[in-house]
């Protein structure tokens, strides 16, 4: 279970870096025009803050495990994921359909798992 817990993790830390770190380092303007279309009556310093909300919970879920300090992050920051992809999964069906959830869907589920299995299953100590 403990390597389990660790590879999903480790892809879900990808995932946050990638997605918080493109919301981070892309001009408003250019975030702007690629956001849905739903999406867009968001202020520009929203996305900014999910995107480092994602980063910030992303490296929350692997360093504390690494270096072997504060490991009670870990669930914590798989918690707070959990609420970001309730936000997405919200957006997306409203915007696109349940089709388009799918993937934030899954995605919290994931770290639903995460937090639950590093708060109860296998800590990490």
């Amino acid at each position: 279970m403990n390597i389990l817990l660790w590879i999903i993790q480790i892809l879900l830390a990808l995932l946050f870096l990638f997605a918080g770190g493109m919301k981070l380092i892309v001009p408003m303007d250019v975030l702007m025009q690629q956001a849905p279309p739903g999406s867009t009556q968001f202020p520009v310093w929203f996305f900014k803050f999910i995107g480092l909300v994602e980063v910030l919970g992303g490296l929350g879920l692997i360093l504390p495990g690494i270096f072997r300090r504060r490991q009670d992050l870990t669930p914590l920051a798989a918690a707070g994921l959990v609420i970001v992809m309730i936000g997405a999964f919200a957006i997306s069906v409203m915007d696109h359909g349940i089709a388009a959830g799918v993937v934030p869907l899954v995605t919290g589920l994931l770290c639903a798992f995460v937090a639950y299995g590093r708060w109860k299953l296998v800590p990490l100590r």
